[in-house]
């Protein structure tokens, strides 16, 4: 099949234009969105999320009813804002933004866990972008940092821990020392993600604790003054779902905000455990929504993932989603993500007009500075695809967790092959050959096969490579577990993209297909 033959038929067939349909207990940003902060103006609402050794980092999201989200583009999109050295291990990085609308801007505060990052503030007028350059706050300690102001515009950062200091958001400067405000229930660890509210007559301090996995709780607290003292929920946590069969576990990680109608909402992180024992997530910590009712003057929260039906306002979807990206020169879509950086002699749509081009600086996936651009995978079930020239080099097409645990299909020359790397096992577990010349590769994650028992993985990954008469021939079907959390440890969740190994490798467009529906 010719390139030209081969392009036109999928923009044809396989240009995918469809609006995601809402479903009770469906996250409202699925995949790997993880320690969601919101804000309203007006109408609209605004969302950001971490990102971690990913860039452009800290994804911001529009919406104008809390389940349709569209991203708008990321804060930090420039080398001079996003630092992330070679070194940056996987889950390193960009953790846990607050985003807020004061004052006729949008301040962000985010820390940079990585050598010489700590804790910074961008701001916008435009979410959207462009957002200025990080000012950095040396004075605040540790990590989820949050911004608060009184009405005379005095300004407090309160961070995991919990401690807080006042602060100059507009230089990072900071005046006294961090002190201690709250430390959440006796006995649950990691009090973090404090979020500080002025509702009414009280100020609110809503925290995340129990740790990010099965234990996973959100509690609040609430004083006359910024820095308390603190009184704590008698029905602590407000949410939970330890212990418990609900199909979304690990919830935590909130913040609140109220609609225009006077309603009250919280998003949250969770996330989609399946399998057997002890269940197994692979698409990170997703965002999801609950609605919140007060009680006595404290948050109740319902259920996790409400029937859009029920919200008491109509749903507007917005622009319908592209899943087919033919590259155009002008640059990515801001959903790609590249590793640690994106230096234009190493990944551009410019070189060769309606291609990736992707020029490796030596290694493998194994390999920390390993050219690879990707997106989220979004769907429990899904299907990617790439047509690759690899007559300058060797790469392919992978679903990464991180440099320990991913799979990918490789092409060099005139063979493909399957490799997998598990931990400190790495395998070529299938090779195949092919004409010379461009090559379809693609990747599918579906159910696993019956029978299902208590030892049965989240999914199964098959590989594959399309042949000259279009037919596709899968050359491995692999267990899903271990690109897991549950396996591979951390804090993010599957990318699905293309990478180099080595030499410059072009891709002409890429596919990708939810079938979750």
């Amino acid at each position: 099949m010719s390139h030209q033959s081969n392009r036109g038929s999928h923009d044809d067939a396989e240009v995918s234009l469809r609006h995601r349909t809402a479903r009770p207990g469906d996250p409202v940003i699925p995949g790997f969105h993880p320690d969601p902060s919101v804000c309203r103006v007006g109408d609209d609402y605004y969302l950001a999320c971490s990102s971690f050794e990913y860039f452009p980092g800290v994804p911001v999201f529009h919406s104008r009813d809390l389940v349709h989200w569209t991203q708008l583009g990321n804060a930090l999109d420039r080398p001079e804002q996003l630092r992330l050295p070679a070194g940056t291990p996987s889950s390193g990085g960009i953790y846990a933004p607050t985003l807020r609308h004061h004052d006729g801007r949008f301040w962000l505060i985010v820390t940079n866990v990585s050598e010489g990052g700590g804790n910074l503030i961008v701001t916008a007028t435009d979410p959207a972008g462009p957002w200025s350059d990080p000012v950095p706050a040396p004075g605040v300690p540790g990590i989820d940092p949050d911004l608060a102001w009184e009405e005379d515009g005095t300004c407090w950062c309160t961070v995991a821990g919990v401690a807080q200091v006042r602060i100059d958001p507009s230089t990072g400067r900071t005046y006294g020392t961090p002190h201690g405000v709250w430390s959440g229930t006796p006995g649950a660890k990691a009090p973090e993600a404090p979020h500080l509210y002025r509702i009414g007559d009280h100020w609110y301090l809503l925290i995340a604790e129990g740790g990010t996995e099965r234990g996973h709780g959100v509690s609040i607290a609430r004083g006359p003054a910024p820095g308390g003292p603190f009184e704590p929920c008698p029905a602590n946590p407000i949410l939970t779902h330890r212990g418990t069969d609900h199909p979304v576990q690990n919830t935590g990680h909130a913040d609140l905000v109220q609609g225009p109608d006077g309603s009250w909402w919280m998003v949250l992180l969770g996330v989609r455990p399946r399998g057997g024992t002890p269940g197994w997530h692979v698409l990170g910590r997703e965002t999801f929504l609950a609605p919140v009712t007060w009680v006595d003057g404290w948050p109740v929260v319902g259920e996790v993932g409400p029937d859009p039906a029920t919200l008491p306002w109509p749903l507007s979807p917005g622009p319908a989603e592209e899943h087919r990206d033919d590259f155009e020169p002008s640059g990515l879509r801001p959903s790609w993500i590249s590793l640690r950086d994106r230096p234009a002699e190493h990944c551009t749509t410019a070189e060769r007009p309606g291609w990736l081009t992707l020029r490796a600086r030596g290694g493998s996936l194994d390999e920390p500075d390993v050219v690879f651009t990707g997106r989220r995978q979004q769907h429990l079930s899904c299907r990617a695809r790439t047509l690759v020239d690899p007559a300058e080099g060797r790469g392919g097409l992978a679903v990464r967790l991180d440099e320990r645990h991913h799979y990918a299909i490789e092409a060099s020359g005139t063979e493909v092959r399957v490799i997998a790397r598990v931990g400190s096992l790495r395998t070529v577990v299938a090779a195949h050959p092919v004409p010379a010349g461009p090559v379809v590769l693609g990747l599918t994650v579906t159910d696993p096969p019956p029978p299902h028992g208590p030892v049965t993985g989240p999914d199964v990954v098959s590989l594959g490579v399309e042949e000259p008469d279009g037919t596709f021939t899968v050359l491995a079907v692999l267990d899903g577990r271990y690109l897991s959390t549950e396996v591979a440890g951390g804090f993010s969740g599957r990318v699905l993209g293309m990478y180099a190994a080595a030499g410059t490798v072009r891709f002409d467009w890429f596919d990708y297909e939810p079938l979750d529906h």
